[in-house]
């Protein structure tokens, strides 16, 4: 008697609804995050990021800079959402300084994946730079303000507590062109700090003198950043831009969605 097939075609049939099940749940492939928006910080503006950016694109990201007017945290925040608007698909936002306030405002825009922070403030809701720079002892006292209010670096001292590692003649070009910040937008306070709901890195400039190491570490792993220290001045985005560039990579590979 010729035995039955039934059996065979019901165990293909239960294989292959298996699989295409399996298919069904199984995550999406992860998109890459090739997007990368850089906010710089006070004293400085975003053609500072070029070496920084330079390598990023090389290596295959979009790169865009934030120019910010430094008239308020909501005006800079409004910028950036501006740049992030423009992006197509997920994206790495970068602060640098100030810019980490900046990121921490901007960063609840839904296609942040990720911050990475340079040297920078990570503020949490209700703080501002000023409130952060006053928890720790100064980096150093050469901040002035004009008459109407804006901050700025003593020029003889910028080379030093800015830009130590960098150059003397581009530290001193720096110190005469730097960005002012409005007193305003360095005491506004961050209404909803992203860094609770993105994951975030840190780099610590070891030889700041424009914001303590400490108080940079101290921030960092209250946020749960990823972080890494470099021996570098505050403008180590300049004088280290291999490094800075290489935890941004990291950052954005590690963001893939």
């Amino acid at each position: 008697m010729r035995e039955s097939s039934m059996p065979n075609k019901t165990v293909a049939a239960t294989a292959a609804a298996v699989a295409l099940l399996s298919a069904a749940v199984a995550p999406a492939r992860a998109e890459p995050v090739k997007n990368v928006v850089l906010v710089h910080g006070a004293f400085a503006d975003g053609s500072g990021w070029q070496r920084v950016a330079d390598i990023l694109v090389k290596d295959g990201y979009t790169v865009s800079v934030v120019q910010e007017p430094l008239t308020s945290l909501a005006d800079d925040a409004a910028a950036t959402k501006r740049v992030l608007d423009l992006q197509q698909g997920p994206t790495l936002l970068v602060g640098h300084s100030y810019g980490g306030v900046v990121i921490t405002e901007a960063g609840n825009a839904p296609n942040v994946v990720g911050l990475v922070y340079i040297a920078a403030f990570i503020p949490d809701q209700g703080e501002s730079a000023v409130s952060l720079l006053s928890s720790a002892p100064a980096a150093n006292n050469d901040m002035r303000a004009t008459k109407d209010d804006f901050l700025y670096l003593e020029p003889a001292a910028f080379p030093a507590d800015f830009a130590a590692d960098v150059p003397p003649a581009e530290a001193n070009f720096m110190a005469h062109s730097q960005a002012m910040l409005a007193k305003a937008a360095g005491g506004a306070p961050v209404t909803a700090a992203a860094w609770h709901q993105k994951k975030s890195w840190a780099l610590v400039a070891t030889s700041d003198h424009n914001i303590n190491p400490d108080l940079e570490r101290k921030m960092a792993k209250r946020a749960g950043s990823e972080t890494i220290e470099v021996p570098a001045s505050h403008a180590v985005y300049l004088s280290k831009p291999k490094e800075v560039a290489g935890l941004i990579e990291r950052a954005a590979k590690a963001s893939a969605q």
